[in-house]
């Protein structure tokens, strides 16, 4: 990566770890304290935790599709917001009717698809797997943290006390994207010439896209439900709550440092499909032996690090391919869908899986994981990986072009087919086809590969 490029990405890890902070942090402690509220019952509680997703899932679709209209930042920024007014209004509240209220506007601040979006903007196309990988990395260490700190802000100053902190993180995460994230200005061949219908028609439509958002539904659903089951069984098994961070944080870890060594095989070697096809099928292998064999924490312990470690290698892949399957001006449209099938997959995962939980426990639990896992094998079997398109890097000295003019010489070229210009660092991100002569390139212009 160029310099550039990782400070995008650190900017765009750092704003990923406060916002999902100040979510995870509720996840240990909402049910437990929920119980203390006015008009709290079992119903209400679980509406409370799963009401997030829902907004999202509504949200992800228009937000991104904005976000291809009107840019990444303002959205970005107007989420946050909306995010942070969420915390403050559930901070307020004695009854757990106001606390839904605030979950649902928490959620209504959906960016995920934008920030998502952005990634591929800031990022060459040959390094966009490892800056996924970096968010992804930088949101497993945000779980991993919030295990540890929510019980213990929440036990010093309640409920109310968390909903602040998510507050004051969303309005630092302000900071970060005015500030720290740079500005990208984009421009694609087809941007602007498709109506918004007819460009969320196109995603819907496109069975490489459809393929890709029907695997981060079941990849999120399948997390879902094991949580409905796990942190009751390392109960079961001896560990106090307050030291459940003690099996989740060397898991995270351990298989984040396993899934590297994947992504760079895939990319080096071409081989993302067969990678992908195996990181799925050991998301079922994973599962499948707790769903028949007798409960021992050795196997549960190996379950949870063989699922997360080719958790992490999907979720970092999964949004790589769809920025390379997308057409151009599209992505935020498409991170939207993609974004919505992931929330919605969440809120069914854990809906099914606490009915099956109560219906025939955690085996059952376990085997609608490995059902699902089988399931989605077989859709992804179709799959085809995009041909790698090509990206230059593009630099020019003061006064020579300003973006306009830049973007209209570089799309007019054959065989372009996007740009992305930083004005200020007079640097440009050009992606190609792999016919591409570099030689029509006006002389006024430094390319490097």
């Amino acid at each position: 990566m160029t310099r550039f490029e990782l400070r995008a990405v650190l900017a765009l890890a750092s704003l990923y770890a406060f916002r999902m902070l100040g979510l995870f942090m509720l996840l240990p402690v909402l049910a437990l304290y929920a119980e203390e509220y006015r008009h709290s019952t079992p119903l209400l509680i679980g509406l409370a935790l799963g009401v997030y997703g829902l907004g999202q899932a509504i949200l992800q679709i228009p937000l991104g599709m904005l976000s291809d209209r009107i840019g990444r930042k303002p959205v970005i920024i107007g989420g946050l917001l909306v995010f942070a007014l969420g915390g403050v209004v559930a901070a307020m509240s004695d009854s757990l009717y106001g606390v839904i209220a605030g979950r649902l506007l928490q959620g209504a601040g959906a960016i995920a698809s934008t920030l998502t979006a952005m990634v591929a903007d800031l990022t060459r196309e040959q390094h966009r797997t490892k800056a996924m990988a970096a968010i992804g990395g930088s949101i497993g260490v945000s779980f991993s943290l919030a295990l540890v700190l929510g019980p213990w802000i929440g036990g010093w100053s309640g409920l109310s006390g968390l909903f602040v902190v998510t507050a004051v993180l969303a309005i630092v995460g302000i900071a970060i994207t005015v500030f720290v994230i740079p500005t990208p200005n984009s421009q694609f061949v087809d941007a602007g010439s498709r109506a918004p219908g007819e460009m969320l028609a196109r995603c819907l439509k496109d069975s490489n896209l459809m393929r890709l958002n029907i695997g981060i539904f079941f990849l999120h659903g399948m997390l879902m439900a094991l949580f409905v089951v796990v942190p009751g069984l390392l109960e079961q098994l001896g560990w106090m709550r307050a030291d459940h961070w003690q099996v989740y944080f060397p898991v995270m870890v351990l298989s984040f440092v396993a899934m590297v060594p994947a992504i760079i095989y895939a990319e080096r070697r071409d081989a993302m499909r067969a990678v992908f096809l195996l990181a799925v099928a050991l998301l079922a292998a994973a599962t499948l032996p707790l769903s028949v064999l007798t409960l021992h924490g050795t196997l549960l312990l190996i379950m949870l690090l063989v699922f997360f470690a080719a958790f992490n290698f999907l979720e970092a892949s999964l949004p790589s391919l769809l920025s390379r399957t997308v057409y151009p001006g599209g992505k935020g449209t498409a991170m939207g869908v993609y974004s919505s099938f992931q929330f919605f997959g969440a809120f069914c995962g854990g809906l099914v899986g606490g009915w099956l939980s109560g219906w025939g426990g955690s085996s059952a639990v376990f085997t609608l994981v490995a059902v699902s896992a089988l399931i989605w094998w077989a859709v992804a079997w179709w799959m085809q990986v995009p041909p790698k398109s090509e990206n230059l890097t593009l630099y020019w000295q003061p006064g020579e072009w300003d973006a306009r003019g830049l973007q209209s010489a570089m799309l007019a070229l054959p065989g372009s087919l996007a740009i992305t210009v930083f004005e200020e660092q007079r640097t440009a991100y050009l992606q190609v086809a792999r016919d591409f002569d570099i030689a029509c390139l006006p002389g006024s212009v430094e390319v490097r590969r």
